[in-house]
């Protein structure tokens, strides 16, 4: 490979892969667009010159009537807790209470009055975890709480405030402008990557750092690189609740992803990398 390492070569290829599996994509889209214009019911003028956009999906369609307000909003998100971080001078735990702060701002906007029940299922993951993460059988019942969790927010589409009783039921009028529900299935992914995560540092670390060490330059030198913080356990006073709430909710990849783990998320949090290029590097 003339020296060039391993990693590289695998994420040129894997870029080159989703180029040209997108790329496929969206060129079977439009010929099938085009073949079926005029006899498919939901099709509608889009914004290129003479194609039509497939509106039938009310996810969809609500995704992408929402996305140049989304757009906006994450732009100037993302602009204020910089310049929040820079003039303050905020690390660690003061990063996380600032991500939440706004990111719950952010969820208000999307779910209206619904973020209630976002925080009451994350509280109630929380308690399972923090309770029984002493007990062999303490994924388990994480998994089965969060499947039970995505059954139900189908069964009842979101649940309705009217089924807490009528005196609730005008919190209907407020569901804001995204169904919660949708987008919850990204949030269940990351309970479960908090309380596999929680119970695996109590229990035992699945990642051999002895034999991390010998290949990799940066901890042998005595210092600990950043893909050791991310896939060893971290101590059990960092998996706090709101460093717990800040992973649920953190606004840039709240409605879309990607998904990373909570040890990924928190190292990153608190000792942020300075750029990919440092870790391919190291590692």
């Amino acid at each position: 490979m003339g020296g060039v390492p391993w990693n590289r070569v695998e994420l040129t290829l894997l870029v080159l892969y989703a180029l040209g599996f997108y790329l496929v994509v969206i060129w079977r889209s439009l010929r099938l667009s085009h073949e079926y214009s005029g006899r498919l019911y939901g099709l509608r003028v889009g914004s290129l010159a003479g194609h039509l956009n497939d509106l039938s999906d009310a996810q969809w369609r609500n995704f992408r009537g929402n996305l140049p307000i989304l757009t906006v909003v994450m732009g100037a998100f993302l602009i204020l807790v910089n310049t929040l971080r820079y003039c303050y001078g905020l690390k660690g735990r003061g990063t996380a209470l600032l991500w939440l702060i706004l990111s719950l701002s952010y969820l208000c906007y999307l779910h209206g009055a619904c973020v209630v029940f976002v925080l009451l299922i994350a509280l109630i993951n929380y308690s399972i975890v923090k309770l029984f993460a002493h007990y062999k059988y303490c994924t388990s019942l994480i998994w089965s709480f969060n499947l039970s969790v995505l059954i139900l927010n189908r069964v009842y589409e979101g649940y309705s405030f009217s089924l807490f009783g009528q005196n609730m039921a005008f919190l209907d009028n407020y569901r804001g402008t995204f169904r919660w529900h949708i987008c919850f299935n990204f949030v269940v992914l990351r309970m479960i990557s908090f309380g596999c995560d929680y119970c695996w540092t109590i229990h035992s670390s699945h990642f051999d750092f002895k034999k991390h060490m010998q290949r990799c330059q940066v901890c042998y030198s005595g210092k600990t690189c950043y893909f050791a913080l991310q896939e060893r356990g971290l101590s059990l006073d960092r998996y706090t609740f709101l460093m717990y709430l800040c992973y649920l909710t953190y606004a840039p990849v709240y409605i879309a992803g990607p998904i990373v783990g909570y040890n990924a998320f928190a190292a990153q949090v608190l000792e942020p990398t300075r750029g990919i290029g440092v870790w391919l590097e190291n590692c």
